[in-house]
């Protein structure tokens, strides 16, 4: 019995499946197999998995909604935690506190329904909470760093600590949590009292305006690069000829240059090739790096 079968039959409780492709989970629709793939629906579960990672040396990787995420084609060794059954949302007075799995989208609803704005940019941010927090997630001029206050965190060696603001230490698309390999377990939001009507309204007009410009339509990992300092990456790549360049079924796309779309069957080999050769083209013409905003895990596909 190898090690990952023993995890499935120790915790039967959790939903765990072996050699699971990770397209069946990422919004690219691409990624290879994770070797154990475990679905908890509590903190404690979470703790349990993360306990028996740790007294077996096993790597742990952590995926929320798997939206701004590319995973090779090799997929990803010892345990990958999806945390996205882990989702209450709750809300008193101004505050709201969302568990790590919680969609950012049923976050701005909850607000939107007790009269809380401030948190209207994310109304269409496909990520969860935890994934938002991890990457300081942003819209519309708005971030996550503007409403969160706070987070309950899960260290490598397994204990639950409060991280304040502060000690998150937002940048841009950043925070401490990535530096830490620290697991975001819940966020609390400080929002302020507005009306329920023109919060709706705000939430409406984002969501439109996103899908008039966005290729929604199409599987894809969401913004593919952060902004360079003075530029705009879908501009850049848009004065380089690139919308449409395409190979296997991963393409630049027509419709946002800041796209990148799977438009027949990619893999993430695909897509991976699409973002070295749009990095080389934008650098040749304008000088310029583009670092990607979209996260990369995973190992690369074994050579035949």
């Amino acid at each position: 019995m190898t090690i990952y079968e023993s995890l499935k039959q120790e915790y039967p409780d959790i939903k765990i499946l072996l050699k699971e492709p990770l397209a069946n989970f990422t919004h690219t629709l691409t990624g290879g197999p994770a070797d154990a793939l475990a679905l908890p629906t509590s903190i404690n579960q979470c703790q349990e998995l993360l306990q028996y990672a740790n007294d077996h040396n096993m790597p742990v990787t952590v995926v929320g909604n798997a939206s701004n995420l590319i995973v090779r084609d090799g997929g990803i060794r010892g345990l990958t935690i999806i945390l996205t059954k882990i989702n209450k949302i709750t809300a008193h007075e101004n505050i709201i506190i969302a568990e790590a799995g919680a969609a950012l989208i049923d976050v701005t609803k909850a607000a939107q329904s007790h009269s809380l704005t401030g948190i209207e940019f994310a109304a269409g941010i496909p990520g969860s909470v935890g994934g938002a927090i991890f990457m300081n997630a942003g819209a519309y001029g708005g971030d996550i760093d503007d409403v969160v206050v706070g987070a309950e965190v899960l260290t490598p060696d397994n204990r639950i600590i409060h991280l304040d603001r502060t000690q998150l230490d937002f940048g841009y698309r950043h925070c401490s949590v990535q530096d830490n390999n620290q697991i975001v377990l819940s966020a609390t939001f400080s929002l302020r009292t507005g009306i329920a009507d023109k919060i709706q309204k705000e939430m409406n007009r984002l969501n439109q305006l996103r899908a008039s410009k966005q290729p929604l339509e199409l599987p894809s990992c969401g913004s593919v690069f952060k902004r360079p300092k003075g530029y705009f990456a879908g501009k850049l790549i848009h004065d380089s000829g690139l919308q449409g360049f395409q190979i296997g079924g991963a393409q630049v796309s027509t419709k946002h240059a800041g796209f990148i779309v799977n438009v027949d069957h990619a893999t993430a080999t695909d897509y991976l090739n699409v973002i070295k050769h749009v990095q080389q083209t934008v650098f040749d013409k304008f000088t310029v790096h583009l670092e990607t905003e979209v996260r990369i895990i995973g190992e690369a596909p074994k050579t035949k």
